[in-house]
């Protein structure tokens, strides 16, 4: 696992440590590098000699009275640069017998290096900020291991609990108390979590949020890379993150290994990531639990374009999520495919206005059935919709008409591309298959097959009104000669007690049939 920062370090910064208690009672003043008061502090160190420069390491705060300094400015001005090439983080000088007044030559090259120069203008023991640092130091060290073990703990025990990605990000983001957000390398949001409201105002503002996800860091947003093997797949941002910059670098770290865990121990790909964020999106479309509009910042953060466009709902029975999203990207339709319940799969393409959405529903419909080797494919499919809040009615009217055709594609003549006009009194007794009235009705009717559970019979009596009562057509599906078939009509007219010759009676079973196999469905 690789990732955009370094090794966490606890530090304190300049500015937090000119705000501790013991040194205001010091009145700091600072006189150059004011703009540099963020710098880490990592330690304290009270040093007199000249070249203190050579026994530091980076990121000390030098505590110095100067009286080895004073009266020669070339060592004053020297010992600035060398605490500069040492990457010092700050030099405070107590103000004394030595310089009763900020020495004009250590402040100006201390300016022209950029290094924070404070002075203390009352006496101060160095040794009591010295052991206040340091016990803070010691104590952020402890908190930030404390701190990095709990989150490890936590997220490598919902991974071998086997918890989906989603329960992950939901125990980040309640460590985090921010939003965050797991995207591609194309910055496409493939997973989300924290509070939706703060969710929603991330994602609303994502398109610029993601043009600046290659620059450094700033305001809380912190990001850190997936990937292993010289292979990166993506990254996770913690967005809006309000503790220190050190701690969300911490958070973001451990985040970014789970993760890579969870992919390796699970099998998954970041493909695989990509269908679960289309899933969660289409399927909270079609339940229409959350208003359209509140989804609206989601689809755009997963890369569906949505202004003045033209949304064709589809919905495909058997078909492999995987195919469907290939096919669409051969044809260079934009859309999301997600899988949805009882085996069927749900494609929302988005169009530009001037183009056919229907025409390109069809072209769509005839790849899939050349992609899938398979004639029987067919595509429900809803009426165009051109606005994002008529969407998911759309969805649902595709999803009926997939449920009408689903038992009947064997035995019609069916487009590739059918639509809600093409399923006629088959989709009516869907939408009423669950009416009390209409159950007792289809058992009534079919009592005398029903009792018998001849499934035999029931298969050849829902041919046979299916291809409007054409019994060489039925004999031919069936495999069996006319005189057979004629002595199972027989049958199926002495068990229902009706003729089938007659239309009113006819219609009556196909109804009756065509309730009870909406409701086994």
């Amino acid at each position: 696992m690789t990732t955009t920062f370094g090794t966490f370090e606890p530090a304190l910064s300049v500015r937090q440590v000119l705000a501790l208690e013991r040194v205001l009672a010091g009145e700091p003043e600072v006189v150059a590098g004011a703009s540099q008061l963020d710098r880490p502090v990592r330690w304290v160190h009270v040093a007199e000699a000249p070249d203190v420069g050579v026994m530091l390491s980076g990121g000390e705060m030098v505590l110095t009275t100067g009286v080895l300094l004073a009266g020669d400015e070339e060592k004053q001005a020297e010992y600035i640069r060398s605490l500069h090439r040492a990457e010092a983080a700050a030099v405070v000088l107590g103000l004394g017998r030595a310089f009763p007044a900020p020495p004009d030559v250590m402040r100006r090259a201390a300016e022209r290096c950029g290094l924070p120069m404070v002075v203390l203008h009352r006496p101060f023991p160095f040794a009591e900020l010295t052991e206040e640092v340091q016990s803070r130091l010691v104590r952020r060290k402890f908190a930030a291991v404390s701190l990095s073990e709990s989150v490890r703990t936590a997220l490598t025990g919902l991974i071998t609990a086997g918890a989906p990605l989603q329960r992950l990000l939901d125990e980040i983001a309640q460590h985090s108390a921010c939003p965050v957000v797991v995207t591609n390398l194309a910055h496409r949001v493939l997973a989300t979590a924290g509070e939706r409201p703060a969710v929603d105002d991330v994602l609303r503002d994502w398109e610029r949020i993601a043009r600046q996800a290659g620059g450094s860091e700033g305001d809380g947003w912190i990001r850190a890379e997936l990937g292993g093997r010289g292979e990166r797949w993506g990254q996770i941002m913690l967005c809006g993150y309000r503790g220190d910059t050190a701690t969300g670098r911490l958070l973001a770290d451990r985040a970014a290994e789970a993760l890579v865990l969870h992919r390796m121990l699970g099998g998954n790909s970041a493909h695989t990531w990509e269908e679960q964020s289309a899933q969660s999106l289409l399927t909270d479309l079609v339940s229409g639990v959350v208003p359209a509009r509140q989804l609206l910042p989601r689809a755009r953060a997963a890369g569906l374009p949505v202004n003045r466009r033209t949304f064709v709902p589809l919905v495909v029975r058997d078909g492999e999520p995987a195919q469907l999203d290939r096919v669409l990207r051969m044809l260079g339709l934009p859309g999301l495919v997600a899988e949805l319940a009882d085996a069927a799969t749900a494609v929302l393409l988005s169009l530009a206005r001037d183009q056919d959405a229907e025409a390109l529903a069809t072209h769509f419909a005839a790849r899939l059935r050349t992609e899938s080797g398979s004639t029987k494919a067919v595509v429900a499919a809803a009426d165009p919709r051109t606005a994002w809040d008529d969407v998911p009615a759309g969805l649902r009217e595709a999803q009926h008409v997939a449920d009408a055709i689903a038992d009947s594609s064997a035995v019609l003549d069916l487009p590739a591309v059918v639509r809600l006009r093409d399923v006629h009194l088959r989709g009516l007794i869907r939408l009423l298959r669950d009416d009390p009235h209409v159950q007792s009705f289809a058992e009534r009717e079919l009592d005398g097959l029903l009792c018998s559970a001849d499934e035999d019979l029931l298969s050849v009596l829902r041919t046979y009104l299916a291809t409007g009562r054409n019994k060489s057509r039925t004999a031919q599906l069936h495999h069996v000669s006319r005189p057979a078939l004629y002595r199972r009509l027989e049958a199926i007219q002495g068990r229902l007690g009706v003729d089938l010759d007659d239309f009113e009676q006819a219609a009556s079973v196909h109804i009756a049939l065509l309730a009870h196999d909406a409701q086994q469905g």
